[in-house]
């Protein structure tokens, strides 16, 4: 997978930050999706590796009971994190117990439960 996340990142846009972010959503049969980050000089536009990659599969016909893991890789050398907004919306197709495994560039590995990073989830429930 590493190798897998470290090819996506020739396919990041990220000219303003210099921040490449690769993202693979596995689905339970087994089918990836990719996504990158793809910036824009109106930074709200900018649109992250990990939602891109969500919402090709969502796109696809796959659901949330249909999720699988997500892979993250960020391209500083350091092991990055999903943003606040992408932790919405990985709550939203992922179930708490999915595994999101995060990783740098130099090979640093972290796994957490979706429970783990979304410890007080915003959903459906909250609308009522």
């Amino acid at each position: 997978m590493i190798e897998k996340l470290q090819k996506l990142h020739e396919l990041s846009y990220s000219p303003y930050s210099n921040y490449p972010v690769s993202a693979i959503v596995v689905t339970k049969d087994n089918k990836e999706f990719t996504g990158v980050n793809i910036e824009n000089a109106s930074y709200g536009a900018t649109v992250c590796a990990e939602r891109v990659a969500i919402l090709k599969a969502v796109s696809s016909g796959y659901r949330k009971e249909d999720f699988k893991e997500l892979h993250i890789m960020v391209g500083s050398g350091k092991l990055g994190m999903p943003c606040f907004l992408c932790r919405q919306v990985i709550n939203e197709f992922f179930d708490l117990g999915c595994e999101v495994f995060c990783y740098s560039k130099t090979g640093e590995k972290r796994v957490f439960t979706v429970s783990e990073l979304c410890t007080y989830p915003f959903g459906a429930d909250d609308l009522k």
